[in-house]
């Protein structure tokens, strides 16, 4: 089985706005409202590659039942904690001459409902797949990802990591299963910029060095490079396709990857399913589909 944990979901209000001005009344002439954040995102597209999920997670308030109503639409199983005091956040994301974003703060998450989590975490089992993805709320304590790692230590459970620097960083000693940084944040936690595929390679064998199994480093229109537990560096040009919407691409990406390596075994073959899926939902409005995906594997 494969579960997801978002820390912080969110209903995306997205808009777009013909040269906002501030300061006076701006008529909207698109908008949509979406579930929002890392491992909701996960979830989706792993539902639309044909995985069935679990997301699990905080929600709370009319806004909590609107996600997770949203998300059974795509068929993603939820089990989410129902915090008693405040709302899940609302996003609203402005796309007008420039894109700007005003993110709302999330509920009230009590060591109850962080309890609540941790027993809903013990139920898995060796060989299932979970991916923990995104920021920390400033509610929660900041080492929610080695909490929840030690506590899942030596169980045989497949964790993928989406997270940056620290959050990334002090997780290492736990062995994950695969953690996907970009090259920015690659380049980040080492102190050095690092723009060709060539120049990943080290780092990414510096992060399995400090215990990574495999690293996955996307380039957004560079390509993508692996770097297997085996020994294997994989390298590859990103997929030919118009940018639409880089929200998400990151997330698709190791979504694809997982999905990849649980129908083929193969490091290689999971890394250009997980290449073809970011880029499936960074050419599309929406995330990634199946058959997207699937064209762009056939263009590889």
């Amino acid at each position: 089985m494969i579960y997801t944990v978002t820390f912080n979901p969110s209903l995306d209000y997205i808009i777009r706005v013909e040269n906002l001005k501030l300061g006076q009344v701006n008529r909207v002439n698109y908008e949509n409202i979406l579930p929002g954040g890392k491992g909701i995102n996960v979830s989706i597209v792993l539902k639309n590659l044909g995985h069935d999920n679990t997301a699990l997670g905080f929600t709370a308030g009319f806004t909590g039942r609107e996600i997770e109503a949203s998300m059974q639409k795509y068929g993603v199983t939820c089990d989410f904690i129902d915090v008693a005091e405040g709302m899940s956040r609302i996003n609203v994301k402005v796309k007008s001459n420039e894109e700007s974003e005003i993110n709302g703060l999330g509920p009230n998450i009590t060591e109850a409902d962080i309890d609540a989590l941790y027993a809903k975490l013990d139920e898995l089992k060796e060989g299932d797949y979970l991916v923990i993805a995104g920021s920390v709320p400033s509610i929660l304590p900041g080492d929610m990802y080695e909490r929840i790692m030690s506590r899942l230590d030596g169980r045989g459970i497949n964790i993928a990591v989406d997270a940056e620097r620290d959050l990334l960083t002090r997780v290492l000693k736990y062995h994950p299963f695969v953690i996907k940084p970009n090259n920015h944040e690659l380049g980040d936690i080492f102190g050095v910029k690092l723009t060709t595929k060539d120049e990943v390679v080290p780092y990414a064998k510096k992060l399995q060095e400090q215990g990574a199994r495999n690293v996955l480093i996307s380039m957004a229109g560079e390509g993508a490079v692996f770097v297997s537990e085996k020994g294997e560096v994989v390298k590859s040009e990103a997929p030919k396709g118009k940018l639409v919407n880089s929200v998400g691409a990151g997330d698709s990406m190791v979504a694809g990857f997982v999905a990849g390596i649980i129908e083929t075994g193969d490091y290689a073959q999971a890394f250009r399913m997980g290449l073809c899926t970011g880029s499936a939902s960074a050419f599309s409005p929406d995330l990634a589909t199946r058959p997207e995906v699937e064209a762009l594997l056939a263009a590889l």
